[in-house]
């Protein structure tokens, strides 16, 4: 399928390094920006005795001003849905471009991806009300729970909730080593995921939802779509690094 990333990079050497392993993934490179003043941005990352990863996010980055007038000529070619979080939205330069798009995408998947203190309830909030699919943990969903004053004794109810109160065709819950499992309308489908020697468990969490979008475009039924994103996350988790070559 055809794919493109909207991104920008700073004219650094570590933005040159993000711009050949893209090119390496075999992802197109027109939608990548560079910025002439903001570096690549960076992150250090530690994973605790859980194996759940920690990130040092730094701020400001190149990915914090995303050009709206760059994104647009992109997204004037054709149709196309959008894949979005809630992080990029950290900045009012890049939360306008995104929003842009979302206002223009036929379908959005919305990553939650909560990673304070920039992922703020507002943030969250006001992209799911523009969700169609949409991705959490299940730390992520007890939050959002809190934030709007839901009982978290059930997660499975809040999840209903959640999707009806913002009208999402879906929502996913990933529960690291127990699997993962969705609702959509009245129906709760559950996977119980794939045994794994976790490596590390970052990138899993991205190849699980992208595989659940592809399955979701492709109209698959739900029970498959779970099962093949469980797949997909666990082997990332058993492979060093975000991105391993897939079988």
């Amino acid at each position: 399928k055809d794919v493109a990333v909207v991104t920008r990079v700073g004219t650094d050497a570590l933005g040159e390094a993000t711009v050949e392993k893209l090119s390496a993934l075999g992802l197109p490179l027109e939608g990548i920006q560079r910025d002439p003043d903001l570096a690549t941005g960076t992150v250090l990352v530690t994973v605790d005795k859980q194996n759940e990863p920690r990130f040092e996010i730094v701020t400001p980055a190149a990915w914090d001003a995303i050009d709206l007038a760059a994104a647009s000529r992109l997204a004037d070619q054709g149709p196309f849905h959008l894949v979005f979080g809630t992080l990029a939205q950290r900045d009012e330069r890049s939360r306008r471009t995104i929003r842009a798009l979302w206002d223009r995408a036929i379908w959005r998947f919305y990553d939650i991806n909560l990673r304070p203190p920039f992922t703020t309830k507002e943030l969250v909030l006001e992209s799911l009300k523009v969700a169609d699919v949409v991705k959490a943990n299940g730390a992520e969903l007890v939050q959002i729970a809190q934030w709007l004053g839901e009982p978290e004794t059930d997660k499975r109810m809040v999840a209903r909730s959640l999707a009806e109160r913002f009208r999402i065709a879906a929502l996913a819950v990933t529960e690291g080593a127990a699997g993962a499992w969705l609702v959509a309308g009245n129906e709760v489908y559950e996977h119980p995921g794939f045994p794994a020697e976790v490596a590390d468990t970052v990138g899993a969490g991205d190849a699980f939802f992208a595989t659940l979008i592809d399955g979701y475009i492709a109209g698959r039924a739900w029970q498959d779509c779970l099962a093949v994103a469980n797949q997909r996350g666990s082997y990332v988790a058993s492979q060093p690094g975000a991105t391993p070559r897939m079988p």
